[in-house]
């Protein structure tokens, strides 16, 4: 495949063809970053089809590999077997935050489906409270006693680990009653004798631990300060009940920044709620998309018509010099797309954080002032192209004011109708371009003929 696109062609006409084989041997041949590429890109019926044809233990590498929202929505499309396995395999913080992202009658249902073991383990992590270290601890690891011999506590890992992916790095030493007592690298367990006493192997030193109560954020960055692998975590009750990880701190760090950006911007709640906006234009009803998108078209239907009134008003200058109906078009085209383009910076900016929204009119005046001096360059080259065109510098002069001015207005409008729209709790997404359009033309068609009637009154009886 020479990129992502082609694949999603080819993917979709060979599931259309109901011929996968050939499919199958394509994603064969692709590592799990490609796989997981090329399936976000496909549409939302198509990706569910594509991951049942990868080998299992690829499939559970490019499942591992997705956003838990993108992990959510292939969950609630599979079958309730398919769901409850790939579940089960999960680690049980992630099987947590899985769980979080699905409908709640969902995560009930699969919750109450889990082996009995898994299904404790995963209840116990989702009673924590939100943000919350005991959220996102892992509650696997591997404890031991300081009676045990070296021996006997290699062998308990072994046992432990009997063919799993766990991943051993410290081993924790506690008393009958779960109490840390102490941390044990495994570089240390290995060179020590076989015979020799865990609690002799143990240095006398008190463990950095975090409790479960505490802010998740603030135990990753004492994580990352303290350049560790991992950190045990322990409840109220001073036991020992998982460990934090340094993936699971990682992740939590580059979301917290994520948040505290947008934040500062004000940008959280206005994120989700246009998340949640466009999955129901893209994935809703077709009344549910009648009701968003069709009010602010009718707005435009409405600018159209009052638009013909515009210009029906100044038929006597339409009428008196033909050639003004030439530049009618050009003065409403840029003016329109000076706004789109305007309008989409500005949605790529909100949603990247770099537009403030509490300090909206600086940007704002900004904006303005750059599109006032696109205006003047743009309308000082197509007012000179119209009197060369016409033989007419006062049409020239005409054309150049209103293209100045219209695209000051359209690139004006595409900053302000969004954000309006958004500080009034509207769909700016549906509702912007038709209103910026609607308000444009009828600005842009006056400007433009009294400009006209200014410039060449004689078309009046001056």
């Amino acid at each position: 495949m020479n990129n992502v696109q082609s694949f999603v062609d080819f993917a979709r006409d060979r599931v259309n063809e109901r011929n996968l084989e050939p499919l199958k041997n394509t994603l064969r041949a692709m590592s799990a970053p490609e796989i997981l590429d090329n399936l976000l890109q496909c549409d939302p019926v198509l990706r569910p089809v594509i991951y049942r044809l990868l080998p299992k233990d690829l499939a559970a590498h490019v499942f591992d590999m997705m956003d838990f929202p993108v992990q959510a929505e292939l969950l609630e499309s599979f079958t309730s077997e398919e769901a409850l396995e790939t579940l089960a395999s999960l680690e049980p913080d992630d099987r947590v935050h899985l769980l979080d992202e699905l409908p709640a009658r969902v995560a009930k249902r699969l919750l109450e489906a889990l082996p009995r073991e898994q299904r404790d383990v995963t209840a116990r992590l989702m009673g924590y409270e939100d943000d919350t270290v005991g959220r996102i601890m892992s509650p696997i690891y591997i404890d031991i006693k300081k009676n045990m011999t070296v021996a006997e506590a290699l062998e308990r890992i072994r046992k432990r680990k009997n063919g799993s992916d766990l991943v051993i790095t410290t081993l924790y030493v506690t008393d009958e009653t779960r109490r840390l007592q102490g941390v044990l690298p495994l570089s240390s367990l290995i060179t020590a004798q076989a015979e020799t006493l865990i609690g002799d192997v143990l240095k006398e030193q008190e463990p950095v631990a975090v409790r479960t109560h505490e802010d998740q954020e603030s135990a990753a960055r004492l994580l990352q300060q303290l350049d560790a692998v991992e950190l045990p975590v322990l409840d109220r009750e001073n036991r020992l009940v998982g460990i934090l990880s340094v993936d699971d701190a990682m992740d939590v760090i580059r979301e917290e920044v994520t948040d505290d950006m947008y934040d500062k911007v004000g940008l959280v709640d206005l994120t989700r709620r246009e998340s949640d906006r466009s999955f129901a234009l893209l994935n809703g009803s077709f009344l549910h998309v009648l009701g968003v998108r069709v009010p602010f078209l009718l707005i435009t239907l409405a600018g159209g018509m009052l638009a013909g009134a515009v210009i029906d008003a100044f038929e006597e200058i339409l009428e008196a010099v033909v050639a003004t109906a030439i530049f009618i078009p050009v003065i409403m085209d840029m003016g329109g797309n000076v706004g789109t383009q305007s309008s989409t910076i500005f949605t790529r900016g909100m949603v990247l954080g770099q537009i403030n929204m509490r300090r909206f009119f600086r940007q704002w005046l900004r904006e303005v002032v750059h599109g006032a001096g696109m205006g003047v360059i743009l309308g000082a080259l197509g007012g000179f192209v119209a009197a060369l065109w016409q033989g007419m510098p006062e049409l020239g002069y005409a054309v150049g004011l209103s293209l100045a001015f219209t695209i000051t207005i359209g690139i004006a409008l595409g900053f302000l109708v969004p954000w309006v729209l958004i500080k009034m709790g509207f769909d700016q997404a549906a509702g912007a371009d038709p209103i910026i359009t609607t308000i444009k033309d009828m600005s842009g068609l006056v400007i433009y003929f009294l400009s006209v009637s200014f410039f060449l009154p004689q078309v009046l009886g001056g």
